[in-house]
């Protein structure tokens, strides 16, 4: 298992990705462990080595005794960072993450790209409530309290429908050191940054959750968004750990403010190379060799907006966007498109099976007739790959 030493404790990590890629470090909520960030993990990897890891007291790392403090938990952070050679990165932590990235704004913005604070505060209180949890969970253990931190982590409608987040933290909260879990109570209610928020200079996103009733916009969001010069909020219709109760909203939010924004010349490159990558190299050579001065503002507007813009979008990933222009030019009656795509991701991820659904699908929505076709131009398409 990877673990780094640091402040002489063992901390739990995961690093992940492309090397050379930016680097994101995750951190998650009290209660929970680097796990919580599943859902993130596939949408964000292509475009950043992901560093997620388990804050002190929690998951798999130690759990020295005694009271934590945010300025630990982020020193730990950046001797997280020197312990794997990482200069500078982007940090998004929610909850008591959220905190360790205010520190690391206003006491480490040498080493930090941009911040993510989603569901947090300023300040944590009252002080009293987090005695009380402190002295439940060392008296009498992690079922103590299990059942109101599931309630504010997350809405009634995901508690109601058994979602499988739900279970996962349930059983991580359970399974968390009280040692650990009562040292970090006691930083969440030491901790107070409301003087200190005009210091934070570095590109900064705030994630707020409607539902969240532990840190809601009021006394705690809206704190943070007139305090942090030049934050970007986004409010998302979620519970406390909204990055579980809404996890592509979350993840939209994340890439939307972390990755650069295209230029219309770089949307113009970015199409050529996803074009090649979607319908092979072979067929965007044919195309661009049959240009002519009639037809190149067309091929130009095609590859810069339906490849560089709309191709390139995190949202969706490759073979669901396939799925869609079939669908949708089956529907249409598009067959020299729809052949285009069948061949190209036949040639790709797609297998047969993915092709027969999507038809099975068109055929309730846009008519028997229509997947007749689809059916009949997909086997030719499986018949040339055979022969080829």
């Amino acid at each position: 298992m990877p673990f780094a030493i640091v402040d002489n404790h063992r901390v739990f990590y995961r690093l992940e990705g492309t090397r050379g890629a930016p680097v994101l470090v995750l951190s998650h909520s009290i209660g929970t462990d680097q796990g919580m960030w599943s859902p993130q993990g596939e949408d964000l990897l292509p475009h950043f080595q992901i560093l997620r890891y388990d804050t002190r007291g929690h998951g798999a790392s130690d759990a020295p005794a005694g009271d934590y403090s945010i300025e630990q938990l982020g020193r730990d952070v950046i001797g997280l960072a020197d312990f794997l050679s990482i200069p500078k990165f982007s940090f998004c932590g929610i909850s008591l993450g959220g905190a360790i990235a205010q520190w690391l704004g206003i006491y480490a913005p040498d080493r930090v790209a941009q911040l993510v604070i989603a569901n947090s505060s300023p300040q944590f209180g009252p002080r009293s409530n987090w005695d009380e949890r402190r002295k439940a969970v060392l008296e009498n253990g992690m079922k103590a309290i299990v059942e109101t931190a599931m309630q504010r982590f997350f809405s009634p409608e995901t508690l109601s429908r058994h979602d499988v987040h739900v279970e996962a933290i349930r059983n991580v909260l359970l399974g968390t050191n009280p040692v650990g879990y009562a040292g970090c109570c006691a930083a969440l209610r030491d901790f107070e940054s409301t003087k200190l928020l005009g210091k934070i200079s570095v590109p900064t996103l705030l994630i707020v959750g409607e539902k969240d009733v532990s840190t809601p916009w009021e006394g705690h969001g809206e704190i943070l968004a007139r305090e942090i010069p030049g934050v970007q909020v986004v409010r998302l219709c979620a519970a406390h750990l909204s990055n579980l109760d809404r996890p592509r909203s979350f993840t939209e939010a994340l890439l939307e403010f972390l990755r650069p924004r295209e230029t219309s010349a770089n949307a113009l490159e970015a199409g050529f190379a996803i074009r090649r990558e979607v319908l092979g190299g072979a067929h965007v050579d044919r195309a661009i060799a049959a240009t002519t001065d009639f037809t190149r503002d067309f091929q130009e507007l095609i590859t810069r907006y339906a490849w560089g813009t709309i191709w390139t979008r995190p949202g969706l990933d490759q073979r669901t966007r396939r799925l869609l222009v079939l669908a949708i030019s089956a529907s249409l009656g598009r067959w020299e498109e729809f052949r285009l795509h069948v061949h190209a991701g036949l040639s790709h991820e797609l297998e047969p099976c993915d092709l027969k659904e999507v038809l099975l699908q068109a055929a309730i929505y846009a008519g028997v007739p229509a997947a007749n076709t689809g059916f009949h131009i997909a086997s030719e398409e499986m018949e040339k790959l055979k022969e080829s």
